[in-house]
């Protein structure tokens, strides 16, 4: 009716039963299909807007919400679903500021509803978390999500029946042969979690960083990994901003984070200098440091430089910092660093190619070694891949820790 438009008095509903959930603290699911503010009411439709963003943000933190996207949401329509937890999406359905008539009329842009701001546009540029088929699969999904997540701040995720990992118990085989060779994060991390079950938050956009929602001994936790098989792994600003908002939700609600590392650092360039890659980077360190929800660390195969450090390491007030024996951690790769310590020899040896190689060999073994970490303090343990799902789990549901996160955040909120 009226296309979904809102005036003063859909406003005054939609605002009550948010302020029911903030009240009741249950989670708020929220369908959509809106033209935005109705014209009839003008400045009082814009008002009610307003009131409406007042009460998604006075939620936030609060009790999850999750936006559903059944048709065409514009104007005002977006920038409340925005404001939530997540955003599902509807095939079919568009989400933008200015409508194609808008666009065509303002700047003779010739553009479809779908190009303009169809799920296939959002689903990359991190506006919208999960793509459903059809409403009734949007609907399954927001259940599934609900199953990961509490009815509101001070209450954990419903635990369910313990499950064991897919495969033999030792995640280590999801890695190849080959250090340099590429792999897909989620097969290792099916090889950790209860019954091998991930549902992966926004796979589409930022695909170097993973982010999702899993099980651990019947305990709901959220997973955050650096994705090998896209850009090696590499942190670029787009996956700075997944990792941070992500890592900002799941702390607001008190789930435990296992992050998966294996990054050669930060993508250089002056692309990503110019887009800020730094105010970015420090974005998802300040997401980090700040988190007070449990969080373990497990160092797979490679940290480097700032990288390290940014992914939750033991610096930024890491629960557990994990590493697999065969880790590389260290300022940069030992190919990088001898090039620049032993710059003069290899100039003064230019017959010996073979030189650089024994250089770096040696130098990797002396600082990049995940036993050169131990010793100097930048991780707690080296395990062995067999006892990672034992060893995380014991970091992640220390009952003391964990009630120590609820009480910090309940503070903090009151």
């Amino acid at each position: 009716m009226s296309g979904g438009s809102v005036g003063m008095a859909e406003a005054e509903l939609i605002v009550a039963v948010l302020r029911h959930g903030r009240d009741a603290q249950v989670p708020v699911v929220g369908f959509l299909e809106s033209a935005g503010a109705r014209l009839q009411d003008g400045a009082g439709a814009l008002a009610g807007f307003g009131r409406i963003f007042f009460e998604n943000v006075a939620l936030s933190g609060r009790a999850p919400q999750i936006s559903v996207i059944t048709g065409t949401s514009a104007g005002g329509g977006c920038y409340s679903p925005a404001l939530t937890d997540f955003v599902v999406m509807a095939d079919g359905a568009s989400m933008f500021l200015t409508g194609p008539k808008i666009v065509r009329h303002a700047l003779g842009e010739v553009v479809s509803t779908e190009a303009l701001g169809g799920a296939q546009v959002h689903q990359k540029n991190g506006v919208c978390d999960f793509v459903a088929d059809s409403d009734e699969d949007a609907i399954e999904l927001v259940r599934e999500l609900l199953g990961y997540l509490p009815q509101n701040m001070t209450e954990p995720a419903p635990p369910t029946i313990v499950e064991s990992p897919l495969g033999d118990g030792d995640p280590s085989v999801a890695l190849p042969k080959r250090s340099r060779a590429f792999y897909d994060v989620r097969d290792l991390i099916r090889r950790i979690v209860d019954g091998g079950r991930f549902l992966e938050v926004a796979p589409r956009w930022a695909r170097n960083m993973v982010c999702g929602f899993a099980r651990l001994e019947g305990q709901s936790i959220a997973v955050i990994a650096n994705q090998a098989a896209y850009l090696g792994g590499i942190i670029d600003v787009e996956a700075s901003q997944k990792g941070a908002k992500f890592v900002r939700t799941c702390d607001r609600y008190g789930i435990p984070l296992l992050v998966l590392v294996d990054t050669p650092g930060f993508m250089p360039g002056s692309r990503q200098e110019t887009l800020g890659v730094i105010r970015h980077g420090a974005e998802l360190v300040r997401a980090f440091a700040g988190a007070t929800s449990p969080r373990a660390t497990v160092i797979v195969r490679k940290a480097f430089g700032g990288a390290f450090i940014t992914m939750n390491s033991k610096g930024l007030g890491a629960d557990a910092s994990f590493s697999w024996p065969d880790a590389e951690i260290g300022v940069m790769s030992a190919s990088a660093a001898v090039e620049i310590i032993h710059r003069r020899k290899l100039i003064e040896a230019p017959d010996d190619p073979a030189l650089a190689g024994r250089l770096a060999d040696t130098y990797a073994e002396h600082h990049l070694s995940a036993r050169a970490a131990l010793e100097l303090g930048a991780i707690d343990e080296v395990i062995d891949p067999t006892e990672t799902r034992e060893r995380v789990a014991d970091a992640l549901f220390d009952a003391w820790a964990v009630d120590k996160a609820r009480s910090v955040r309940t503070l903090s909120l009151d």
